[in-house]
This record gives structure tokens, C-alpha cells and sequence, in this order.
């Protein structure tokens, strides 16, 4: 029996290929980064859909687009980043969240005028919003632990390891201040800590005395009758009047506000603050109050202060708030 004639490789594999087809291209324009590519593999077999890998291909090299978010250490870095990525369509967007402050830079913001939704070809003012910069503002450690303890009742030693934690943030009130006048000879900050005083009836006081008052302050209360007549219909009321008084049996004279300077953000410029003490005494025990008065104007006024610096810098738009998702 003779062989059949035997063909080479080659001859079989365009055999086979003529009976199953070759892949075929669909719908593909040669811009992988724009349109589908699709392609029917041989006869009997699915359509399949290779953009993805395509587009990963294309940009395997260079990137096609810019985009992420940097994170930024520091206001002057994420001025630099905005001057060196900027282009006629960046903005900042400042988010004043007092407990979670931050600037953003978007490089690739949507530009300017309406939307328009029925242009054939896509908005042409219509960006991605991929590339930004953030800056999340650092609140200074001093910040964070008056504001911690602001408003709480605190025992005779937690205030005073508190204050002697913190004695570095406390001043001493300038004889202006102690005098409680104003005048145009005066520093702007004095005369206007004397203008909360008076508002508050407060008196401010030093950090020594604060602090014997910590180590030593006993409260002795003493209660009056009082009684008051009505003659034209001779009714009767009956008030027990309260004194606080010092072991020597003197009524207790003590300042109502200290004078502390703090940081809004770490490595920031000090704001002077008047901090407001009181105390209250319920049966044998006393509490201590700090209450920081109106913290939030400093707190504005620093990043008030960090975003005209950006804004200034940069020739950017501000936008308060937080940008689109």
C-alpha cells in the first residue's frame, strides 16, 4: 500500500485556516484610546471585546492622561504642586470642616460656562477631575488639647496637671489689661481681650494664682435666711441666700478668665484667646470649668489667612466647599 502524499506544515495550517476563518476586526478605527476594538475570532466562536487590553497596551510606555491624588505635607507644597500642573481650568476647593480642615487643587477642573448635555461630540468644557493635590491642615497639638478639655468639668488635680501640662500657652495679663482701659496707646490684641471682659464681666487673672488655686482652693459656703413681706396683702416669701467664702471666713474674689496663645495649625502663628474659668461646688466636691471664649474666630481667621496665601500664589479660583465626587 503506498503512503499518501505528505504535505509540509505550512501547507496544512492554510488548510485549516481557510476551513475556520481568520480573526476579523469590528468597529475598530485604529485609536485605542478612544473608540471599541472588537473582533470575531474564527467561525463557531464569540465576538469578543479586547478594548481593555488594548487601551493597557497603548499606554503601557506613557500614560495617557494624568491622574491621582497627591498628598500633600505642607500649604507651600501644595502651592507648588498647583503653579506646576495648572492650566486654564484648575481650582481650589477649601474645606472649612473645623475638625477636618483641608485645601484640595484640582489640575483638570471642568472649565468654565453651562453644561452642554445635547452636543453630539460630549461637553467640550467637560473634564475628568483625576489629577488633584490635597492638604489636609494639621491642628496643632496645643489646639487639640485646650479644645479637648474645653467645656469639661475637670477635679482639683486633673486641672491642675492640666495647667501645669499647658503652663507654656498661658499669659500673664499686660498692666493695660489688668486695668481694664482702653485706650489708642494700647496694643490692638489688649484692648480688644478688654472689650471681652467687659462684654463677660470677666476679670482675667495670672497663671500663678491659677495654679495655687489648683493646689489649694477649698470652698466654705454659708446660707443666709432672707425674708421679704408684701404689705398690701401681706404675703410672705423665705430665700436662702449662698456665699462662697475663703477659709478665713472673706468672700472668694477669683478672676473668671485667663489669657492663653496658642496655634491653630501645627507650625502656625499664635492667636491669643481669653479662656473663661469657673468652678462649681456640690456638697463636698468642686469642679473646675475651661471653656475657651469663641474659638472658632481664630480658627477662621488662620484659614482665612492660609487660603488668601494660596490663592494669592497660585492666580487660582477658590471655591469653598468640596468638588464633585
Amino acid at each position: 500500500m503506498t503512503d499518501p502524499i505528505r504535505k509540509n506544515v505550512a501547507e496544512t495550517t492554510r488548510e485549516i485556516y481557510d476551513q475556520i476563518g481568520l480573526p476579523t476586526a469590528l468597529e475598530n478605527t485604529g485609536n485605542p484610546l478612544k473608540d471599541a476594538a472588537l473582533i470575531t475570532v474564527p467561525e463557531k466562536r464569540r465576538v469578543q471585546d479586547i478594548t481593555a487590553e488594548l487601551r493597557k497596551a497603548a499606554e503601557y510606555l506613557k500614560p495617557a492622561q494624568r491622574k491621582g491624588t497627591a498628598q500633600m505635607g505642607d500649604l507651600q507644597s501644595v502651592i507648588h504642586w498647583s503653579n506646576r500642573f495648572k492650566g486654564d481650568t484648575s481650582a481650589l476647593y477649601a474645606n472649612n470642616d473645623r475638625a477636618a480642615p483641608s485645601l484640595t487643587c484640582i489640575a483638570d477642573y471642568h472649565g468654565e460656562g453651562p453644561a452642554e448635555p445635547t452636543n453630539e461630540k460630549g461637553d467640550p468644557a467637560a473634564r475628568h477631575c483625576h489629577h488633584r493635590a490635597v492638604y489636609p491642615f494639621p491642628l496643632s497639638d496645643e489646639w487639640k488639647a485646650w479644645n479637648a478639655v474645653s467645656g469639661q468639668s475637670l477635679d482639683k488635680d486633673e486641672m491642675g496637671e492640666f495647667i501645669e501640662a499647658n503652663a507654656k500657652d498661658v499669659l500673664d495679663p499686660t498692666p493695660a489689661i489688668i486695668a481694664m482701659e482702653k485706650s489708642d496707646e494700647n496694643q490692638d490684641f489688649e484692648n480688644r481681650l478688654i472689650e471681652t471682659a467687659r462684654q463677660i464681666e470677666g476679670k482675667f487673672g495670672q497663671l500663678h494664682s491659677l495654679l495655687a488655686m489648683s493646689r489649694q482652693f477649698q470652698v466654705y459656703e454659708t446660707s443666709n435666711l432672707e425674708v421679704s413681706s408684701n404689705r398690701d396683702t401681706g404675703e410672705q416669701s423665705i430665700q436662702f441666700l449662698n456665699e462662697h467664702r475663703d477659709k478665713d471666713g472673706a468672700p472668694l474674689k477669683i478672676p473668671n478668665l485667663i489669657i492663653i496663645a496658642i496655634p491653630v495649625f501645627t507650625g502656625g502663628a499664635a492667636y491669643r484667646m481669653p479662656v473663661r474659668f469657673r468652678y462649681r461646688k456640690s456638697g463636698g466636691s468642686i469642679k473646675f470649668i475651661l471653656s475657651i471664649y469663641n474659638p472658632e474666630k481664630a480658627f477662621d481667621a488662620a484659614f482665612d489667612e492660609a487660603l488668601e496665601a494660596a490663592k494669592e500664589a497660585t492666580e487660582l479660583p477658590l471655591f469653598i466647599g468640596k468638588p464633585e465626587a
